[in-house]
């Protein structure tokens, strides 16, 4: 089993100091378990813990874009709790802005955190696990790693990355015992869509006005979103102590509606491309 059978898990959870990550260190310091938490701001994550109890946390100031920090970090982990049993790809920010409006840089920026961030983390993590033969991956993706809305071109590009990486991943380790979950929530009562988190574009172009009333309505969405953090932060540890959540795993009715929605657009898709597919194989090919 991936998740240790006695005696407390260490877990590594990258954007731990707000959101879904600070619910999440929480709850797992509340359960007893070993919590290394990376952060930019390891002050800010601490305030936020309160009064809870931290004698089982790491709190670390990682830039996850930078590959020997990172990797410094997880063996800071290793050195302090021996080793890494799951992992959490949980840090990432929002950007609301249409494709075109995107600047190289803000684009770069985007998925040096959701994916590149995430990937330095994987490449570090994974030689120990494989040499266990044992451990978990969760990657906190989005309903937008599944479907997409004008105005989240860059995010969803990034989420789409995202979702294929783990994908890939999941078949090259399971062999090694070493068990991988996409985590795809829905709007959530998070800090997501505050400006803490939610980044709009250096410059706007004429013509989206469709774009900007959606910034407003997202703007003014914080405390009506269906989903709980504190419920999905226990979901995400149900996912990791059970080992037997499927692949791709939904967090919210929200996000389910989207993904069954997303299902059968793309079924329809595939059906009336059908005809022209068939038109492009080699005819010998074909007929044998």
């Amino acid at each position: 089993m991936p998740y240790p059978t006695s005696g407390p898990a260490t877990w590594l959870v990258t954007g731990a100091s707000h959101g879904l990550g600070l619910e999440l260190v929480k709850q797992l310091l509340a359960g007893g378990d070993n919590v290394a938490a990376t952060t930019r701001s390891t002050e800010r994550l601490t305030a936020a813990l309160g009064a809870a109890d931290t004698s089982r946390l790491l709190p670390l100031r990682v830039d996850l874009t930078d590959e020997k920090d990172v990797g410094a970090a997880v063996r800071a982990v290793e050195e302090r709790f021996g080793t890494v049993d799951v992992v959490v790809n949980n840090a990432g920010y929002g950007l609301l802005a249409a494709v075109e409006e995107v600047s190289d840089a803000e684009a770069r920026e985007l998925f040096d955190v959701q994916l590149f961030g995430a990937w330095n983390v994987l490449r570090a993590v994974l030689p120990g696990m494989r040499a266990r033969t044992s451990g978990h991956i969760i990657n906190i993706s989005s309903i937008l790693g599944l479907t997409a809305f004008p105005g989240w071109g860059a995010y969803c590009a990034a989420k789409y990355a995202l979702e294929g990486l783990a994908a890939s991943l999941a078949g090259e380790v399971a062999d090694f015992g070493i068990r991988v979950n996409l985590v795809e929530p829905g709007y959530m009562r998070t800090d997501f869509l505050r400006p803490v988190s939610l980044r709009l574009p250096s410059r706007v172009t004429d013509g989206y006005q469709g774009i900007r009333e959606m910034t407003q309505a997202h703007q003014g969405m914080p405390g009506t979103q269906l989903g709980d953090p504190a419920k999905a932060a226990a979901a995400i540890i149900t996912v990791a102590r059970t080992g037997s959540a499927p692949l791709h795993q939904i967090l919210g009715s929200d996000s389910y509606s989207l993904a069954t929605a997303r299902i059968t657009a793309l079924t329809a898709d595939v059906e009336n491309g059908r005809e022209l597919a068939t038109t492009t194989d080699i005819a010998e090919a074909a007929a044998s």
